[in-house]
């Protein structure tokens, strides 16, 4: 099967859910896919929080008040969803399923708790891999050398780190980041076999009868 065949055969969009530790290089990874991979498009959150002066509205986020997040929730509106410091922030479904309906691949960085809720939801369109460090030792490095945070901080990333590398079974992937290049390497080798599977490709039916029919 050629490249052009396998570029026009119509298939569903997948929806990947990238989730670590922070400072194992989920984010970075998030990034290379979306400059580099044009069918990939970012999820876009709701929140209730006030929008700051340098966020544009659609863009980095979907601002909206408490009530009509609420109503959005209760009327099955949210893929998932979570309550941060007081703010809620969720996954909007209807924007996801139209994009994936046209066959976009829907980017989820997202923590287990974020994974879960989408696992409950939409289970038969979703990859999730998960993004382990080496090591405690060098996850605790690549945090000192970002100079973001206080010893405190890092202290806390760290602890915290141990209760969601506890949920790397409920994955269907995991990728050890040792090097960034070769980590993400590996998660595009992850989309590209996730691509090429029979249910997602509907177009497929279409493709065989035109071989079966073919004359020669």
């Amino acid at each position: 099967m050629s490249l052009e065949d396998e570029l026009t055969i119509k298939r569903r969009g997948l929806m990947l859910v990238l989730s670590s530790p922070s400072g194992a290089g989920k984010s970075t990874i998030s990034r290379h896919l979306l400059e580099n991979d044009p069918q990939f498009k970012l999820s876009v959150s709701v929140t209730t929080r006030q929008r700051r002066p340098s966020e544009i509205d659609g863009v980095h986020y979907h601002f909206m008040s408490v009530r009509e997040f609420e109503r959005t929730r209760d009327d099955d509106g949210l893929l998932e969803w979570a309550e941060v410091h007081g703010n809620f922030y969720g996954t909007p479904r209807e924007p996801v399923e139209a994009a994936m309906a046209q066959g976009h691949d829907m980017l989820f960085d997202i923590d287990w708790q974020g994974a879960v809720q989408l696992n409950e939801k939409m289970r038969a369109d979703i990859v999730s891999v998960f993004i382990l460090p080496p090591s405690m030792a060098e996850l605790k490095s690549r945090l000192t050398r970002r100079a973001e945070d206080t010893a405190e901080v890092i202290a806390n990333r760290l602890d915290n780190a141990r209760t969601e590398i506890e949920h790397w079974r409920e994955y269907d992937y995991v990728v050890v980041n040792r090097d960034l290049g070769q980590a993400y390497r590996e998660v595009q080798a992850i989309i590209t076999a996730e691509r090429l599977r029979r249910d997602r490709r509907h177009g497929l039916f279409d493709f065989v009868s035109d071989i079966l029919d073919e004359k020669f």
